[in-house]
């Protein structure tokens, strides 16, 4: 489908539309150039489009969603002037060049980056994002429409509807979310036919020691759990109620302790069971509340986290969708798609779409630090507004440290 194109203003810089700033504070020129180096895709030779700036124009490309290539690279380097040589010319490519530029770097960078340097930024003094000593984090799964070409077609496939099939190929991506900075980090994606199942298993390594982990009912399994308490974190996940859990040690605030199994003949035999807290509960009073709502814990002991607590937790869950809102809605665009037209610059520009909401978010953290403010307080789409307009301290941030005065 044809894209009309969208100019910025005459006139306008980096500083005033993307702020590099940001950007380049978050993901350092240092930390970049490792990663080429480590991926093997460092420039070899002087190009319009070094691979570093096309690292930082893809990033900056998730902040313009509705500009065309073009024009974002036109604005992006007349503000990235430092990051060169002083002496070093520069000028806009084509969208050719841009396309040509981003198929050498491919996408295996971009996810390096993003998993070297996404991470949870929470610290004690973050409102919201720690219950008794925990650090909470939520595992949930979302899709992003793609362009409709035949390489992605083909690639990622495409949800079937009533009437045949939907009219944009689909990726389908599964993240965990820090739920007190709406970081979302540990991400995955693959091709719509993927389940989320299967992508969760592969986003399970980025908990660890000291987290809290909420997730749905469609996630608990046996050997998801296992795989999931084996990192270190604490698990309090929602099963379904006709899951049978009989009791086999009722505790003072009315949960209980039982085990679960790998199958039922394990279960007959009463062998390598695993031990859970299972709290049940009722919403009274809310329309619409199912009659019970049953959670499974790693937490045994009810003292350090007692199930009334437990059960009122849970619903943080829901920060997650929160923050797939803000990707997909505020940052991205509603009803905007991923632009790229090839399966591999689909994956580059899904990263750094999640790189771009990190950035924003840190941003935002450091923001609410210094207000005594929760984060969550703090308008999403407000900060992307900001970070578009202008960033006051771009002039000070530099990739090699400050120049020494003679």
């Amino acid at each position: 489908m044809a894209r009309t194109i969208a100019e910025l203003p005459a006139g306008s810089r980096i500083t005033d539309h993307i702020s590099l700033g940001v950007i380049a504070r978050t993901f350092p020129l240092a930390k970049v150039r490792a990663v080429l180096a480590a991926t093997a895709k460092s420039s070899v030779r002087e190009r319009d489009m070094p691979a570093h700036v096309v690292i930082y124009y893809v990033i900056a490309l998730a902040l313009y969603m509705q500009s065309s290539y073009r024009e974002v690279l036109r604005c992006l380097l007349e503000g990235i002037q430092w990051l060169l040589e002083p002496s070093a010319r520069i000028k806009v490519a084509g969208n050719s060049g841009i396309s040509q530029a981003r198929t050498r770097l491919g996408w295996e960078p971009l996810r390096q980056l993003h998993d070297e340097v996404v991470k949870p930024i929470a610290v004690t003094a973050t409102k919201g994002a720690w219950y008794r000593g925990w650090r909470l984090v939520s595992l949930d799964g979302s899709t992003l429409d793609v362009a409709d070409e035949k390489g992605n077609d083909k690639a990622f496939g495409r949800p079937g509807t009533s009437r045949g099939a939907s009219a944009y190929p689909q990726i389908r991506f599964v993240s965990l979310v820090e739920n007190g900075t709406h970081v979302l980090f540990g991400s995955r994606m693959a091709d719509y036919a993927t389940s989320e199942i299967a992508l969760a298993k592969t986003v399970l390594s980025s908990l660890g020691k000291g987290m809290l982990c909420l997730a749905d009912r469609n996630f608990f399994g046996f050997r998801m759990w296992s795989q999931a308490a084996a990192t270190g974190a604490s698990l309090l996940w929602r099963i379904k109620k006709n899951m049978c859990l009989p009791c086999e040690k009722r505790l003072p605030d009315g949960s209980y302790l039982s085990r679960i199994y790998a199958s039922q003949k394990n279960q007959r035999r009463e062998t390598d069971g695993v031990w859970v807290r299972v709290v049940d509960y009722r919403l009274e009073g809310v329309e619409g509340a199912e009659p019970i709502y049953r959670l499974v814990t790693t937490i045994l002991d009810h003292e350090p986290a007692p199930a009334a607590e437990l059960a009122a937790l849970y619903h943080e869950r829901w920060e997650i969708e929160t923050a797939f809102d803000e990707l997909k809605t505020h940052l991205r665009g509603a009803r905007i798609i991923l632009r790229s037209k090839t399966p591999d610059l689909v994956r580059q520009e899904f990263y750094g779409l999640l790189m771009a909401h990190f950035a924003i978010r840190g941003l935002m953290h450091e923001a609410a630090l210094s207000a005594d403010e929760d984060p969550d307080r703090l308008s999403f789409l407000h900060a992307v507004r900001v970070v578009r307009r202008k960033m006051a301290v771009f002039g000070a941030i530099l990739p090699s440290g400050p120049k020494k005065v003679p």
